[in-house]
């Protein structure tokens, strides 16, 4: 009887042909996110404790709610289960490295002095990221309160940003951090040896914001660095290439794009120039 069940429960779920494809159609055109046909079990996987919360017996249903007005309140909680978040402090240490030194440092001796500062962490996942780049801020333009810096750490994942907003991490990943940084700018938590929580000079420096990238921008004033990392592979050719140009708009000239390893603006745009690996500064 047990066995049949369980059959049962695994045909009910089965995400068929024609509803993948409506999922991957919807979320291209919402998001941008492309899903390519081998990630068809994991969209199964991860949709399925949706379809339990939603009291739905089967993909074809929750198809019909995405294609009906109850779209709009669905979208975060489909993004939020399809998504992929995988971060750690000072992942690619050589952009931080690069962003003291060519972005932070020369403001030092900048004349005229130009202290509002702003860098921009699109898909910020967990705020690993805009903490680290907190970090530099915070060391090298001293004292940071006598700056006018803000770091906008932006996701379309809510449950990301939470996390991020909280600033808490597990002792096992704060392991990450090197040792300098680690003793000024990591806390422990009282009655718990689990888990630290970022200090509060740096969750002063940032602003979680939740934002979908395939749509408008809020923001008025420019950057002088955005950090656009692991986020454009998600995308189609097309969908990169606008989005490097919106982000060559809102950059300074000279303001630098920080991508990930396995990213490149070869044949995408002509707005920027190469600055050091998989680092680029705007220059039209």
């Amino acid at each position: 009887m047990a066995i049949a069940d369980n059959h049962a429960h695994r045909h009910e779920f089965d995400l068929g042909d024609r509803e993948f494809r409506f999922l991957a159609t919807f979320l291209s055109r919402e998001t941008g996110i492309v899903l390519s046909a081998h990630k068809r079990q994991m969209v199964c996987g991860r949709l399925v404790k949706r379809l339990r919360a939603l009291g739905m017996r089967d993909f074809s249903e929750y198809c019909d709610m995405l294609n009906g007005p109850g779209a709009h309140a669905e979208i975060e909680h489909l993004v939020n289960a399809i998504t992929t978040n995988i971060t750690n402090f000072f992942r690619e240490p050589h952009h931080f490295d690069h962003l003291r030194r060519e972005v932070l440092e020369p403001r030092l001796t900048q004349i005229p002095r130009r202290p509002r500062l702003r860098i921009w962490s699109a898909g910020c996942s967990s705020g690993q990221e805009p903490y680290c780049i907190a970090m530099m801020v915070a060391e090298t333009l001293k004292p940071p309160e006598a700056w006018d810096a803000l770091i906008l750490a932006t996701d379309i994942d809510t449950n990301m940003l939470s996390r991020g907003a909280a600033g808490i991490y597990t002792t096992e990943t704060a392991e990450q951090i090197p040792e300098t940084y680690r003793k000024r700018f990591v806390r422990r938590i009282a009655n718990d040896p689990d888990h630290v929580q970022m200090a509060d000079e740096l969750r002063r420096l940032i602003r979680f914001k939740r934002l979908n990238l395939h749509e408008t921008w809020p923001m008025k004033g420019s950057f002088d660095a955005i950090f656009c990392r692991n986020v454009a592979i998600y995308f189609d050719k097309p969908t990169q290439r606008n989005l490097f140009n919106r982000y060559a708009d809102m950059l300074v000239i000279g303001g630098m794009l920080y991508l990930g390893h396995a990213e490149s603006l070869i044949g995408l745009t002509d707005r920027f120039e190469v600055s050091d690996k998989t680092v680029y500064r705007r220059i039209r």
